[in-house]
Parts: C-alpha cells; sequence; structure tokens
C-alpha cells in the first residue's frame, strides 16, 4: 500500500497496455464493500473467460481493501479491484513482476443529477462477441461512447446490440416499467451482468413488484411508462428523456419502491457483515 504519488505500474505490463485484465467496482456503504461477494464470482467467471489465471483469495484481498478503506478513510464511497495479466504477448519487459498484478483503489461516490437523459447508439455491443458481457480492461468502447454522448449533452448512452435490441448503458444497466410489470435485457443481449441488476432480479418479489427478463427494443422503450438505469455507484436512476422522447413520470411509485427494497437490502448486507466479522 502506497501513496499515489509513489505508485509505479511499468511499461512491461504486457496486460495493462494491451488490456489484458478485468476489474470490479463495489460500493463502500457504511465502511463495507457492499455485495463483495457478488463482485467476486463475477471476477473469477471473468478470469475464466479470458484465461486470466487467478490465484487470488477472496478474504485475502477482501482484508487488503479493508486496510486502504481505512487508510484514505473511506466510509461511502467507491473502490475499485483491477487484476492485470503481465506475462502475455512478445512486449512485455524481463523485469521481476507478478504473473498477475491485483490493483486496488478507492474514491469518492461520483456526482450525478437527479434524472438521467440517454441517447442512443446502434451497434454499440456485440452480443455474438466471446468476450460479452466480461469486464475487461479493454474499456475504450464504452468511456469512447459516454465521452460522445455527454459532449452533446446527454447522461448516458443506450448500446444497442448488432440485432437493434436494447443491451445496456456504458456503465449501467437499463429497466423499463410497462402495465405494472419491470423488465430489463437478458445476457443474451451482450449486456453486463451488473450486481445491482442482480440484486434488484433477487429482491423484486419480496417488494412486490414483478421483474423479469425480455428482449427489448426502442419502441417497447419508448412505449413504457417508466425507464431507469442501475449501476454501483448511482444505485437507481429515473430517465426523463431518450433522444427526444421524454416521460411524464421519472421514479414513479413502483421504481420508488425498488429504490426502498435496494436501500434495505444494502443496510441488511451491511448489518450481517457486522455479525460475521464479530462472531
Amino acid at each position: 500500500m502506497v501513496p499515489i504519488d509513489e505508485a509505479r505500474l511499468s511499461p512491461g505490463q504486457a496486460g495493462l497496455l494491451n488490456g489484458w485484465g478485468i476489474f470490479t467496482t463495489t460500493r463502500i456503504f457504511q465502511g463495507e464493500a457492499f455485495a463483495y461477494e457478488r463482485h467476486w464470482r463475477r471476477l473469477e467467471k471473468d478470469a475464466g473467460r479470458i484465461g486470466l489465471p487467478f490465484a487470488f483469495d477472496a478474504g485475502q484481498v477482501r482484508r487488503h481493501l479493508g486496510e486502504l478503506l481505512a487508510a484514505n478513510q473511506v466510509t461511502e464511497g467507491t473502490a475499485r479491484i483491477y487484476m492485470i495479466y503481465n506475462r502475455v504477448g512478445m512486449w512485455r519487459s524481463d523485469e521481476p513482476m507478478p504473473e498477475v498484478d491485483l490493483l486496488i483503489y478507492t474514491a469518492g461516490l461520483p456526482a450525478h443529477s437527479g434524472e438521467a437523459r440517454l441517447s442512443v447508439a446502434e451497434n454499440g455491443r456485440h452480443a455474438a462477441s466471446p468476450l460479452a458481457g466480461v469486464k475487461t480492461t479493454s474499456w475504450l468502447n464504452n468511456v469512447w461512447h459516454l465521452a460522445g454522448a455527454q459532449k452533446a449533452g446527454w447522461t448516458e448512452v443506450i448500446l444497442l446490440n448488432e440485432r437493434g435490441e436494447a443491451a445496456e448503458c456504458t456503465s449501467a444497466n437499463i429497466f423499463c416499467v410497462k402495465d405494472g410489470a419491470v423488465f430489463t435485457p437478458p445476457l443474451s443481449s451482450g449486456c453486463l451482468e451488473g450486481v445491482t441488476r442482480s440484486v434488484l432480479l433477487e429482491i423484486a418479489s419480496r417488494a412486490g413488484v414483478s421483474m423479469s427478463e425480455k428482449t427489448l427494443t426502442l419502441e417497447d422503450l419508448y412505449a413504457a411508462e417508466e425507464v431507469f438505469i442501475t449501476s454501483t455507484n448511482r444505485s437507481l436512476l429515473g430517465v426523463s428523456e431518450i433522444s427526444g422522447h421524454r416521460y411524464g413520470a421519472v421514479m414513479g411509485p413502483l421504481v420508488q419502491k425498488l429504490e426502498r427494497a435496494f436501500d434495505a437490502y444494502m443496510r441488511e448486507y451491511v448489518a450481517a457483515r457486522g455479525s460475521a466479522v464479530r462472531a
């Protein structure tokens, strides 16, 4: 653990330059890494899909993260866990380094508005790609689309796949409300299996909300009564507009019910985690 201005990354880390690595962003809530186990399972799965050696221990990495949170005095914020493959390809150095580097850093919660305005990008996701849904450090497609959308005045952008279906936004999953039920694109759309998404699919019925996966087109989103997006940093955020189509309701009663259920789940998680640590 070193101050940020003393941290050294080497151009000899082939995975760093080639984007051969994986990462996850965790929400730090009341000093705890929320849903850490879900993040860890996704890291393990993604490592297997890209052939990245995975010799890490979940408990040890969690302890490292806890030490970093204490050093940076973070109780409400975010943390990122990166795993970078160093020994791939010919463009790497002979200096001693681990086969895979573990990088962890923390940050505060980014500011965001109370509602989202979304543009649309055709062919923003390739659902047939063997890397579809893998959270790799090759993140140019995401940040490039987001930068273009924000330069044009939008909050985020909906990425359509090669079949013209809605997949997700660049850093958020997307949901819509129609006739009292909530729908979100299936993983076959090419979207990331977001942690907030997976939690909502699990707890929606307990909140009295019907939620399921369904292939969604732009027409489906335009015909919906409400649209919202979810992410680690934003939890649930209502959408007020998609490319000129405006919604009368932003975070209506049903979505507010989901938001309350999600907040309660986070608090239950932290309480259970505290009890487990004390035991």
